[in-house]
């Protein structure tokens, strides 16, 4: 196992950004940044045992100022989305950026965690990110402090460990917002990967892809993937859902018990022979499948489309701050932020 650093450019404020490379003894390699604690690159083998880099992104530290896909950024304070751009907790409204139609996405599109600049402690098969959020920011309450730690193994496992906490009862759900391409970053359209989520039930959306509250089966659906099948195979199904999402852009609740780490998804791609387990301890995943990715240029000269990657967020419900019925993503302190989500390849 090892950690290596090398320069990747200069945010804004004039602060050095750096890549930290942790790698396994068989070619398994992250690529990470502290600014917005990016996972830039993975490699991993494929059947024959070349390495390629399975992750969308970009080359040089710029592109990242603005990122509009969120390409590999970790989400904070919360992922996804809140209904309306408010919430109320302990009898008090907070407003938050409208910046999605009338609700609010991922916090903060320009001050959220994804653009911010983190510290970081190296370990000999990690590297732990942090930062320190005050009281009230992007609307907010509660001094928060945030982790997370990539850590990459021996059996081809990218393991990242999510911790919080806060001096006030807050909403706290980070996620990855990753988009894989197991045939390489740069290699089209993901339709033809085969995906299974262990995921009985999902939740329906409104318009502005709100939760409605329901949970519903996706038996009879084409949000069925539990037996497996191409992502586009369904994608654009005659489905209100979908229409609504543009294709696959929901949240599914995750079989077993929450708190638990438990497999909820795999991902395989015939021609390369990569296979993706996902497993997390949260109660819910985003599966995007890239409907809105806009033409742009990623690595070593790419051109990403629409439906060129995609994401497994592991998450609390969306709007969960306004939906007494979901999960409770309330954390303070009486309540630590700590969970874990792995992807592991085959």
């Amino acid at each position: 196992m090892a950690v290596s650093r090398e320069a990747f450019g200069t945010a804004e404020c004039g602060t050095q950004i750096y890549r930290y490379y942790i790698s396994n003894g068989k070619g398994f390699r992250a690529g990470v940044i502290n600014y917005g604690a990016i996972l830039v690159n993975l490699f991993v083998p494929d059947k024959n045992g070349q390495l390629q880099d399975v992750v969308l992104g970009y080359d040089t530290l710029e592109p990242y100022f603005e990122n509009g896909s969120f390409f590999g950024a970790v989400i904070g304070p919360s992922a996804n989305r809140i209904g309306g751009a408010r919430f109320v907790l302990d009898g008090k409204e907070y407003s938050l950026d409208v910046n999605d139609g009338v609700n609010n996405l991922h916090s903060h599109k320009d001050l959220g965690y994804h653009k911010r600049i983190w510290d970081v402690q190296e370990g000999t098969d990690s590297v732990t990110f942090s930062l320190q959020d005050v009281d009230g920011s992007m609307g907010f309450p509660g001094n928060k402090r945030i982790s997370v730690t990539y850590t990459v193994t021996e059996d081809d496992e990218l393991r990242i460990h999510y911790q919080a906490e806060s001096d006030r009862d807050t909403i706290i759900n980070l996620t990855n917002h990753t988009y894989f391409n197991l045939a390489g970053h740069g290699s089209g359209s993901i339709l033809d990967h085969k995906l299974q989520l262990m995921a009985s039930c999902y939740t329906p959306t409104a318009a502005g892809s709100i939760p409605t509250g329901e949970i519903a089966e996706v038996e009879g659906t084409p949000f069925d993937f539990r037996k497996g099948k191409r992502i586009g195979d369904e994608i654009d199904a005659d489905d209100e859902q979908l229409k609504i999402g543009l294709g696959y852009d929901h949240n599914w609740v995750i079989d077993g018990e929450i708190g638990q780490l438990r497999k909820f998804a795999s991902v395989s791609e015939d021609k390369s022979g990569r296979v993706m387990e996902a497993y997390t301890d949260l109660p819910g995943v985003q599966f995007y499948a890239g409907n809105c990715i806009t033409e742009t240029v990623g690595k070593e000269g790419a051109v990403y489309n629409k439906r060129c990657g995609f994401c497994l967020e592991t998450q609390y419900y969306p709007d969960t701050a306004n939906k007494p019925e979901f999960p409770s993503a309330v954390f303070g302190p009486e309540r630590k932020y700590d969970t874990v989500t792995v992807y592991k390849f085959l």
